[in-house]
């Protein structure tokens, strides 16, 4: 049996337990309504995003690109630019050419972030402080997704657009984003999804297999590339998305998903401002 503190984490993050399997079609229509909707009411033209070979970038991608193609065929001016924003090459670059195969986009812009992001930790130095090699290759991490939005936010101003993020609720409960970096966004049109429901749609919108099932990683630590999500978590999507979902979890997932969403609960929230 789920405790109270387990539904009113679901509630907040607006999680949808009634999205049954079978029901995805009609999900994805209204995703697609929601970002037009979006868009319409900003007065831009573009969605930008950045593609990275994952599954959340792969599915919110193609949602965009087939919310753009139907607004243009009611008469409005819409594109869609999927961007590429390596750190220097990227292990799993296939996975992120497949996704873009997939989605189809109208435009596809790269920027390699090496540059800006070697500079500005060049530059960073606090007198008497000598960080450990763990706490900059943390520090570092956070400024490559930074600079990720950095750039996307770029090219949607010279696009007119808006930059889309790919939050769902399992990242959003363990915090799972860089504040100010893959967490900024304009639109989030998978929020309220867990992992699982995330990949369902994938599947049905036709995405390959191997990129809806690929084990998930940020791939922003040079110290353990490739780490994965979950041993970042140190649980399972499964046992995440059956905590949303209010089923049973063990006490040590329980506890450590709850410290978790109590310990980024800044991650979430707007500024804090004097009462």
């Amino acid at each position: 049996m789920s405790s109270q503190t387990q539904e009113r984490i679901a509630r907040e993050l607006g999680i949808d337990r009634q999205l049954a399997r079978g029901d995805e079609a009609v999900e994805i229509v209204r995703r697609v309504d929601f970002i037009q909707q979006v868009l319409r009411e900003s007065g831009g033209k573009t969605l930008v995003l950045g593609i990275s070979g994952g599954v959340d970038s792969l599915t919110a991608g193609r949602l965009c690109q087939l919310a753009v193609e139907q607004m243009r065929e009611a008469g409005h001016d819409a594109r869609f630019i999927a961007m590429r924003l390596p750190y220097k090459s990227q292990a799993d670059e296939h996975d992120a050419q497949a996704s873009l195969d997939f989605i189809r986009p109208d435009s596809i812009s790269t920027c390699n972030i090496a540059d800006s992001v070697d500079g500005l930790m060049n530059q960073v130095r606090i007198d008497g402080l000598q960080p450990s090699a763990e706490l900059t290759d943390f520090a570092k991490s956070n400024v490559k997704a930074r600079a990720r939005m950095l750039a996307q936010y770029a090219v949607a101003n010279f696009s007119n657009g808006l930059v889309v993020g790919t939050d769902h609720g399992a990242e959003a409960l363990m915090g799972f984003f860089t504040k100010y970096g893959d967490g900024a966004c304009d639109l989030a049109p998978l929020s309220g999804l867990t992992k699982t429901q995330v990949r369902a749609l994938a599947e049905t919108l036709g995405a390959p297999g191997h990129l809806v099932h690929k084990a998930p990683t940020a791939d922003l630590e040079e110290l353990a590339p490739g780490k994965l999500d979950e041993t970042a978590y140190g649980c399972s999507y499964a046992e995440i998305d059956a905590y949303l979902m209010g089923e049973p979890v063990s006490d040590t997932v329980r506890q450590l998903i709850e410290t978790a969403y109590h310990r980024t609960a800044h991650k979430r929230a707007l500024p804090r401002t004097p009462a």
